[in-house]
C-alpha cells in the first residue's frame, strides 16, 4: 500500500500536565471532539502524551483516535544560535546591553525530535501548542500569541530569548502558522516577517460544547462545593500575571469603598507561584469574604459556573484569541472584557469593553453590568447569535482540509471552499 492509498496519519501534540496549560488543554479538547464529529474520512489521530496523564482526553477521543504515550523529553538540543542572534535579540529587548551578560549565564537551543514522531509514521504533525521541536514531518504550528513581545516585564530574559530563538525557527519549519484571530495572524506577520498565505486564521469553538451538559441536580452540587453566593461575577483564568486579577481586586474594592456595591467574585483557574501575589493583595483590600479562587475545576463545574454566574469579567491584558469570552457566549452568560489585543475582535458588539490597566473602568462596566438586567439579557442575547458562528466541528473541517491539503490528498469542492473563505473569518464573520 502506497502513502496515498492508507489512511491519512495525523499526529497531534497533546503532552501536558491536565490543569497548568490553560487554552490550550481546552483547544485540544475541543478539537479532538470536532474531529470526533465528522461524520466522513478514515484518517487515523494520534495523540502524543505524557505516560499516565492522559485522563483528561480520554473521554472525547474515538475509534479513529489513539494515544500513544511519551517521555517527558521528546527532543534533542539542536545548534544554539549564534552570538549576534542573541546580541540583537537582546537589543530588542532592552535595548543595547553587554552581550556577555547573556552568553555567560545561558545557552539557549532549540528543540529537535528525537525519532519518535517519525517512527509513527506520521504524514502530519500538528503542534497545538507554542512549544515544539524540528522534525522533518510536515508540520501545523500554534504560536497562540507574542505577548512577550508586547509585556516584555513579564518575562525573565531567558524565556524572552527562549521564545524569540524558537518561535521562528518553528514558524519557518511549519508548512502552516495557525491562529485563532486576525490580530494575532497581523501581529505574527509584523514581528517575524511571515508570508500572508503561511499564516491561516482558524478560530476557535467554545469547546463547552464538548463538555456534559449541567443537570438541575449538578448545579446544585456547584453551589454547594463552591458555597456560592446567590449572584456573582465569575472569571475562570490561571494567575498568571498578565491575567490581571490585581486589577480587578482593586476594581472591586473601588466598587464597595465608593459606591457602597459588593459584588462577589468567584475565579477559577490554576493557582500558580503568582497567586501568592493575589491572594496577599485581596488581604490588603479587605477582600477576603468577597472573593474566592477554588482553583482547577472539573469540566462539568466549569460548565455550571458559567450557567450560575450572573456575568462574566474578563480583565486580561493580552490574548490571542480569549477563549472563556466564546465560552461565556456559548453558555449565555454576559460579559465585560478588556480591549486588549485580539478581545475585541472576539467581542464584537456583545460585551462590553474596557481598558485593562484602569481600574475605575473595570469597575464602571462591572457596575453596570451588574446592575441592569435588560443589558444583561441583550448581550446574552447577542453572545448566543455570536457564538453559534464557531464550533468545534467546524474548526476541525478546515484543519482536516489543511491536513489533507499538506499532505497532498485529494480535497473535495466544499473543502476548497472552506480553505478558500476560512481565513480572514475573524475579520469577516465574527
Amino acid at each position: 500500500m502506497t502513502v496515498r492509498e492508507r489512511p491519512l496519519r495525523v499526529c497531534l501534540d497533546a503532552r501536558l500536565q491536565s490543569g497548568v496549560a490553560g487554552g490550550v488543554e481546552q483547544f485540544i479538547i475541543g478539537l479532538a471532539d470536532g474531529l470526533c464529529r465528522l461524520p466522513d474520512g478514515d484518517e487515523e489521530y494520534v495523540f502524543l502524551t505524557y505516560a499516565g496523564a492522559d485522563e483528561w482526553l480520554r473521554p472525547y477521543l474515538r475509534e479513529s483516535h489513539r494515544l500513544v504515550a511519551v517521555p517527558p523529553k521528546l527532543d534533542t538540543a539542536s545548534s544554539s544560535p549564534s552570538q549576534r542572534l542573541l546580541k540583537l535579540l537582546s537589543r530588542a529587548r532592552n535595548g543595547a546591553c553587554r552581550l556577555s551578560r547573556l552568553t555567560e549565564r545561558w545557552s539557549v537551543q532549540v528543540p529537535r525530535s528525537d525519532g519518535t514522531v517519525e517512527s509513527l509514521n506520521a504524514d502530519i504533525m500538528h503542534f497545538t501548542m507554542q512549544g515544539a521541536f524540528l522534525t522533518n514531518v510536515p508540520s501545523i504550528y500554534h504560536p497562540w500569541d507574542l505577548q512577550h513581545r508586547h509585556l516584555p516585564q513579564l518575562f525573565s530574559r531567558r524565556d524572552w530569548i527562549y521564545r524569540e530563538v524558537t518561535y521562528p525557527a518553528f514558524c519557518r519549519q511549519a508548512r502552516l502558522v495557525a491562529v485563532a484571530s486576525a490580530w494575532t495572524k497581523r501581529d505574527l506577520m509584523r514581528h517575524y516577517q511571515l508570508r500572508d498565505e503561511k499564516v491561516q486564521v482558524v478560530p476557535v469553538g467554545p469547546v463547552l460544547a464538548a463538555y456534559p451538559t449541567p443537570t438541575p441536580d449538578d448545579l446544585e452540587a456547584a453551589r454547594r462545593k463552591f458555597s456560592l453566593p446567590p449572584a456573582f461575577a465569575f472569571y475562570p483564568a490561571q494567575t498568571w500575571p498578565h491575567k490581571n486579577h490585581l486589577a480587578l481586586l482593586e476594581s472591586l474594592a473601588l466598587l464597595r469603598d465608593r459606591h457602597g456595591l459588593h459584588v462577589p467574585l468567584v475565579s477559577s483557574g490554576h493557582r500558580n507561584q503568582f497567586f501568592a501575589r493575589i491572594e496577599a493583595r485581596a488581604r490588603e483590600l479587605g477582600l477576603q469574604a468577597q472573593v474566592q479562587f477554588p482553583g482547577f475545576v472539573s469540566p462539568l463545574e466549569l460548565a455550571c459556573l458559567y450557567r450560575l454566574c450572573r456575568c462574566v469579567v474578563f480583565p486580561s491584558r493580552f490574548e490571542g484569541w480569549g477563549l472563556p469570552v466564546a465560552e461565556a457566549f456559548g453558555a449565555g452568560a454576559p460579559v465585560a472584557c478588556s480591549n486588549a489585543a485580539s478581545l475585541p475582535e472576539v467581542a464584537g458588539d456583545a460585551a462590553l469593553l474596557f481598558a485593562p490597566d484602569d481600574p475605575q473602568q473595570i469597575a464602571a462596566a462591572l457596575a453596570r453590568l451588574w446592575s441592569d438586567e435588560p443589558l444583561r439579557r441583550a448581550l446574552s442575547e447577542r453572545g448566543r447569535a455570536r457564538a453559534a458562528q464557531w464550533s468545534n466541528e467546524r474548526t476541525a473541517r478546515v484543519f482536516r482540509a489543511h491536513y489533507r491539503r499538506i499532505a497532498g490528498r485529494p480535497l473535495s469542492e466544499e473543502e476548497r471552499t472552506l480553505l478558500a473563505t476560512s481565513d480572514g473569518a475573524s475579520d469577516d464573520e465574527i
